[in-house]
């Protein structure tokens, strides 16, 4: 078993990578987002979805194992957790192959974005947003 661990904004996924041997079946992968099935869970939205696929995708003309992907998430939003996702599970391939890391660092799968929200500052509505200046 691989682990692997992903964050982006506020959302935090813990990645376990179980290889098996290739089955009889279409998909080198099968993958559950805290019980659910990857589709289910991101009610087959595509811009996530091509998010947590990429580096299955990039991986395709790889030898590699059969994949039993399971994933428990918990924050942010739909989109922030589909960037985690995919961070977590290019960590966890890279621990289970280590030579994939030059090809998953020139897709940008192993860079973590570290934009997060800025707190907000005494006197103002938020972050920056300040009330309406008044001369008179």
């Amino acid at each position: 078993m691989f682990i692997g661990k992903g964050r982006r904004k506020r959302a935090i996924a813990r990645i376990s990578l179980l290889p098996k041997p290739l089955e009889a079946s279409d998909s080198t992968y099968s993958c559950t987002i805290n019980g659910q099935p990857l589709q289910s869970y991101f009610h087959n939205d595509p811009f996530s979805l091509l998010t947590v696929e990429g580096p299955f995708k990039l991986l395709s003309d790889q030898e590699h194992p059969f994949l039993d992907v399971d994933v428990k998430v918990r924050g942010g939003g739909l989109s922030s957790q589909a960037e985690a996702i995919r961070l977590g599970v290019s960590k966890a391939l890279v621990a289970m192959q280590p030579p994939l890391r030059h090809l998953l660092r020139e897709q940008g799968f192993l860079t973590s974005d570290a934009r997060r929200k800025e707190r907000k500052k005494y006197g103002l509505k938020k972050a920056r947003k300040a009330s309406q200046f008044s001369k008179r």
